[in-house]
C-alpha cells in the first residue's frame, strides 16, 4: 500500500519564499471543489461523532430482542436496528468516534516519529543513513495488511495494541518520504551557506530544513489516513481491535455478517461509512497535493 509522492522543485522553497508559497497553496486549494466537498463531508462525520452523546437519538448499548434487525425507515429507528435491537443511527454515530481515532491517531503518531527519524537520517547521510533505511526496508518485505495483522496478533487484541501496530506499519513509509525530501533540501545552496556561517546542525534543521520537509510529508501522511481507516476497521473486523459491545464500524460489520441475507441494507451501513470516510480522506489528500504542485 505504498503511495507515490511526486516531489517537484516547487515544493522546496527558500526561507524568503516560504510565506508566499504557502499563501499560494491556500489560494490554489480554494479552487479544488472536490477537496472542499471532501473536507465538508469529513467535517459532518467528525461533528456527528464528537457530539454523539448530545444528538444521538438513543442509547448505543440499549438492546431489545423484540426490535432486532428492523429495516431502514422503521418508526423510531430511521436507520433500522442491529442484531441485538440497538438503534443503528446511534451506533454509527458513536462508532465514528472510535473509528476516527483508530484511523487518525496512528497516522499522526507515524508522522511525528517518521519525520524525526527521516530528518535525522537525511541530514546526517552516510553510513548512518544507510543503516537506518536498510533496517526500515525490512518492513517493506511484508504487505501492510499482513504486517498490521501480525503485529496486532502478537501484541494481543485491543484498541491500544491496534494503534501501536498501525503506527509501526506507517512509520517506515513516512521515514522514506522525509529522508528523501531532507536529502534534497540538504544539497541546496542556502543550507551550505548556513553551515559555513557556523550554524549548528540543530539550528539548520529547525530554521531551514524543517519547514520544507513538513509540507510534502504532511501531504503524504494525509493520504495514509484512508489506508489507516481501512486497516483499523479490518483489525476490528478480525477481532484484533475494539472489543464488543463498544460501537466501531469494523466491529459492527463483523457482528452484522449474519444479517447480510435477511437485512442487507442495515448490514451494509458500517461498510458504507468506512468507504465514504476513506474516499473523502483520499480525495482531500489529492486536492492538497495538487494545490502544492505549483510550477514557477
Amino acid at each position: 500500500m505504498d503511495m507515490n509522492l511526486s516531489l517537484t522543485s516547487s515544493s522546496i522553497a527558500t526561507p524568503t519564499q516560504s510565506r508566499s508559497y504557502w499563501h499560494v497553496v491556500a489560494r490554489q486549494l480554494r479552487h479544488e471543489p472536490v477537496a472542499i466537498a471532501s473536507a465538508f463531508v469529513l467535517f459532518l462525520i467528525v461533528i456527528a461523532a464528537v457530539f454523539a452523546p448530545w444528538i444521538a437519538p438513543a442509547d448505543p448499548f440499549k438492546a431489545s430482542m423484540l426490535k432486532r434487525l428492523l429495516p431502514i425507515g422503521s418508526s423510531g429507528f430511521w436507520l433500522g436496528t442491529d442484531e441485538l435491537g440497538r438503534d443503528m443511527m446511534t451506533r454509527l454515530m458513536y462508532g465514528g468516534r472510535l473509528s476516527l481515532v483508530m484511523g487518525v491517531v496512528p497516522v499522526f503518531a507515524a508522522f511525528f516519529i517518521g519525520t524525526s527519524i527521516g530528518l535525522f537520517a537525511g541530514y546526517v547521510g552516510g553510513r548512518i543513513n544507510m543503516v537506518i533505511m536498510r533496517v526500515l526496508d525490512v518492513f517493506y518485505a511484508f504487505p501492510s495488511v499482513l504486517l498490521a495483522v501480525a503485529i496486532s496478533g502478537a501484541l494481543g487484541p485491543g484498541m491500544s495494541n491496534s494503534l501501536i501496530a498501525l503506527t509501526l506499519v506507517f512509520v517506515p513509509q513516512v521515514v522514506r518520504v522525509a529522508e528523501s525530501v531532507t536529502t534534497q533540501v540538504r544539497q541546496l545552496d542556502y543550507i551550505e551557506a548556513a553551515r559555513l556561517s557556523g550554524a549548528s546542525a540543530f539550528s539548520i534543521i529547525r530554521f531551514h530544513v524543517l519547514g520544507n520537509v513538513l509540507g510534502p510529508v504532511f501531504v503524504y501522511a494525509t493520504g495514509l489516513l484512508s489506508v489507516s481507516m481501512i486497516l483499523a476497521s479490518g483489525l476490528s473486523f478480525l477481532g484484533l481491535g475494539v472489543k464488543p459491545p463498544e460501537p466501531e464500524w469494523g466491529l459492527m460489520l463483523n457482528t452484522l455478517r449474519s444479517a447480510i441475507y435477511s437485512n442487507p441494507w442495515v448490514a451494509a451501513l458500517p461498510g458504507a461509512l468506512i468507504f465514504i470516510t476513506s474516499i473523502a480522506f483520499n480525495l482531500l489528500a489529492d486536492g492538497i497535493r495538487s494545490a502544492m504542485d505549483i510550477r514557477r
